[in-house]
């Protein structure tokens, strides 16, 4: 499967389906079927318009599309994005707001390299800018990335994380989610074995796969069913020749894609035939909720191959954090030595990526940290996105993560936790 080749036929099967999607758009749309009243030329269209979408969406980039903050004076304040750090495989963001004072809770969001951007944590950050200074990690599509700038893997990773918490001082407060959960907790374990003021005042892990095998979902029992032979010859592709990165090993966002789709392929099927029907009927909108969700759900990315690999090998086939002997340029993390930062877990009933126990397995291997500095919360039905986005987020999970961080000298109590939480986006 190393092959350009594959690359751009899969990049050509998407294209051409965009196309058909076009086409059938176009055609069916024409005035002159208006004499012919039948419900196939709607239906046709509508069809057209849903697969052209979406389609076109596998390879485009969302925006943030955060406008405004209302701040605790009433009023509409700028947001803008600005770039603290530029690195070639990520970059450290601030989502600053113009005319207000510095917020006394720093945020660091970490967000994950699993086939979607950042953009994916847009609620999440939407949610917190009203309380926060919000800074994410922002990951660069492998894709675009020459071979020239090397490789990137998990160890990469990590010292990533560990510069960009040097950068923002020993007074930010770290948010995990998802994939980066593990890495996370070794760049904070790094920072306490080489540079301990370096340290996060507080480390939120949310819905990630410390230790797999404490609760074995879908994923783990795919990652233990394939040799990493079996696994680079499957899923390894080469950058075909439309890109910059053209000729780097990568695992395709479009691949991931289809994964994700089919470990829930009822539900996405449904939700594309009622969107469908519903576009026929004319009662669909531009930003409907059907658009919001696939618009971002749909936008991949690709990921380095030795990234990738890495993940699977080190993180789920040898279980390096659960086992505590992860080691990052040839030094050990000791996971042991984290003795300042509070930590909190958080983890979601009906969660099918990363299954309650996974991540609370974090606690057990702080064991130089005093349990008064240790917190959980398992979320009652809530799946893995909703445990940092959606209702669950907003009205549960949010609230608990503030609070945790003012107990931890992260921020300011007053007036904080029931700021107004109302943002405009475009």
């Amino acid at each position: 499967m190393k092959s350009m080749m594959s690359y751009d036929l899969m990049e050509s099967v998407r294209n051409t389906n965009e196309w058909l999607g076009a086409s059938a758009r176009a055609m069916s749309s024409y005035p002159a079927w208006g004499l012919v009243p039948h419900p196939v030329f709607k239906v046709m269209s509508a069809w057209g318009r849903v697969t052209e979408r979406s389609f076109a969406r596998m390879v485009i980039k969302p925006d943030w599309g955060i406008r405004t903050v209302v701040g605790n004076d009433d009023r509409d304040h700028l947001v803008e994005i600005e770039t603290l750090v530029s690195r070639p495989f990520g970059d450290l963001i601030h989502f600053k707001v113009s005319g207000r004072d510095p917020m006394p809770r720093r945020v660091l969001l970490v967000a994950p390299m699993s086939g979607h951007y950042a953009t994916l944590l847009r609620s999440t950050v939407q949610s917190l800018l009203p309380d926060c200074e919000v800074y994410v990690t922002d990951w660069i599509n492998a894709r675009d990335i020459p071979v020239s700038s090397g490789s990137f893997d998990i160890e990469d990773y990590t010292l990533y994380l560990v510069d960009f918490m040097r950068h923002l001082g020993p007074d930010i407060n770290v948010v995990a989610v998802c994939q980066p959960v593990p890495l996370t907790l070794a760049a904070t374990a790094y920072l306490a074995g080489e540079d301990p003021a370096a340290q996060p005042r507080t480390l939120t892990l949310i819905g990630g796969p410390v230790d797999p095998d404490a609760a074995p979902t879908e994923v783990t029992d795919f990652g233990r069913r394939l040799t990493m032979g079996q696994l680079e010859h499957m899923a390894i592709q080469r950058v075909g020749f439309k890109y910059a990165g053209a000729g780097r090993l990568v695992y395709p966002g479009l691949l991931q894609l289809a994964s994700f789709i089919s470990m829930n392929m009822d539900r996405h099927t449904k939700a594309f035939s009622e969107k469908i029907v519903s576009a026929a009927k004319g009662e669909d909108g531009e930003r409907d909720a059907h658009n919001r969700f696939y618009d971002e759900y749909l936008s991949v990315m690709d990921m380095t191959a030795e990234f990738y690999l890495s993940t699977v090998e080190r993180i789920f086939k040898n279980r390096e954090i659960a086992r505590n002997v992860f080691t990052v340029a040839g030094k050990t993390v000791d996971i042991g030595k984290i003795t300042q930062v509070a930590v909190k877990v958080v983890e979601g009933t009906d969660d099918d990526i990363s299954a309650p126990g996974q991540c609370l397995a974090a606690l057990d291997l702080l064991t130089g940290l005093p349990d008064a500095m240790k917190a959980s919360h398992l979320e009652p039905g809530a799946g893995h996105y909703g445990i940092f986005a959606g209702k669950s987020w907003r009205k549960n999970i949010r609230p608990l993560v503030l609070d945790f961080i003012d107990q931890n000298g992260g921020g300011e109590r007053a007036g904080r936790s029931g700021a107004k939480t109302r943002i405009r986006a475009v």
